[in-house]
């Protein structure tokens, strides 16, 4: 046998097939965050057609994966997130079966009708789709693996291996566990997601999966100067070219100390932003607060009581609640503080009410919080009053 043979018609040299394999599964997970998470889920971004028929025709290439099914998973996802009706939280599940079986989690609610009907909505139902992606769903994988072993030979088996595992190991698996387990969160939403890191390079930017649960429709997962989304680097890229329009990008506060009044744009500026104003307060109040009451208790305060002051109420436990409400007993600048978080938190998380309404409960908030006799409360409300929207590019 001809020895040439057993390495493909490229005959590439080892870093030759290092380099293929990086960028194919670089290729992937780019259709996956761009493609499949902020344009066909989110609708945060419309690409270019050309664009998402590559992508679609690739998921389904190098993964057997249909639109409609990862579309329909991920918005049960962040509708049902942390119940017992999310289809892969570690919350729920565990840590473990989530980041070695998420592939199967998956697989239990793309399969289901019901999940598809509801929540796939709005995903490419064309020829193409019908006839060729759903119809014949495992002929893109078989594809895959003879166009390996063609052109890369004997090692096109380790190209292949590393393909397929790609998905089910990062998105299914980390994304998904690690993504509701382990990191920092800039923003206290209403369930466990976290940034694994701020960096988010290898995995297209989803590892920034704190931000994107914070403000899901953004085409942008970085938040902060110092974060860095390589996914929103290609949109850019891909925008320059003509090749995609973004929709939408999670709002910056705008304040403006001159305004004192507060009227309808203070509410809708404080509701846009109420992620941003939530992780203020806790950086402009509960923690100066906390740590004044940490001075004044002669370090006899626990450390952990700082964690359950500024984490989401849903996510305590019962012993959590308990503990923390000990504390807050005990201490009563902590108990305003936190007591007042809970009612901004309010007004934007009660059943619909009229303008007039909203209007009259934030200025009652701002006036009690301005005469709680607390500085570091006195100083944020003055703030609030200086809240509006950003303006609106011509």
């Amino acid at each position: 046998m001809n020895i040439d043979a057993l390495y493909g018609l490229l005959g590439l040299g080892f870093w030759g097939y290092v380099l293929v394999t990086v960028v194919s599964v670089h290729i992937t997970i780019l259709c996956v965050t761009v493609y499949l998470h902020r344009d066909a889920a989110h609708r945060a971004v419309d690409l270019h057609p050309a664009i998402r028929h590559f992508a679609r025709f690739w998921i389904w290439f190098t993964a057997g994966m249909l639109t409609r099914e990862w579309v329909a998973v991920h918005r049960k996802h962040h509708a049902k997130c942390e119940t017992k009706d999310d289809p892969h939280s570690p919350v729920i599940f565990g840590l473990r079966k989530v980041l070695l079986e998420g592939a199967e989690l998956y697989q239990v609610h793309a399969r289901d009708p019901e999940t598809q009907e509801k929540y796939g909505r709005g995903t490419p139902d064309d020829w193409l789709e019908r006839n060729l992606y759903t119809k014949h769903r495992n002929w893109g994988i078989i594809t895959l693996i003879v166009s390996d072993l063609l052109l890369f030979g004997v090692p096109g088996i380790i190209i292949l291996a590393i393909q397929l595992l790609a998905m089910p190991l990062f998105a299914a698996g980390v994304i998904n566990g690690l993504g509701h387990h382990s990191g920092y969160r800039n923003f206290e939403c209403p369930d466990a997601a976290t940034n694994i890191v701020p960096w988010g390079m290898l995995l297209g930017g989803e590892e920034l999966h704190n931000n994107h649960h914070a403000f899901p429709s953004s085409a942008k997962f970085s938040v902060r100067r110092w974060e860095f989304d390589i996914g929103w680097a290609w949109i850019k890229v891909f925008g320059a070219l003509g090749l995609a329009t973004v929709n939408r990008i999670a709002p910056v506060p705008l304040e403006q100390p001159h305004r004192k009044h507060i009227d309808l744009e203070t509410v809708r500026a404080v509701i846009t932003n109420r992620m941003h104003v939530l992780r203020n307060y806790t950086l402009q109040v509960t923690l100066p607060v906390w740590r004044a009451e940490f001075q004044r208790a002669g370090g006899r305060l626990s450390g952990s009581i700082k964690k359950l002051l500024v984490r989401e109420p849903l996510l305590l436990d019962a012993q959590a609640q308990s503990k923390l409400k000990a504390v807050l007993d005990r201490h009563q600048a902590l108990h305003t503080v936190h007591e007042f978080r809970e009612r901004l938190r309010q007004i934007w998380a009660g059943s619909v009410i009229s303008n007039e309404a909203l209007v009259s409960n934030l200025k009652e908030w701002v006036a009690h919080a301005e005469a709680s006799g607390i500085e570091a409360l006195q100083d944020f409300a003055a703030r609030l009053r200086g809240y509006a929207l950003q303006p609106v590019a011509a």
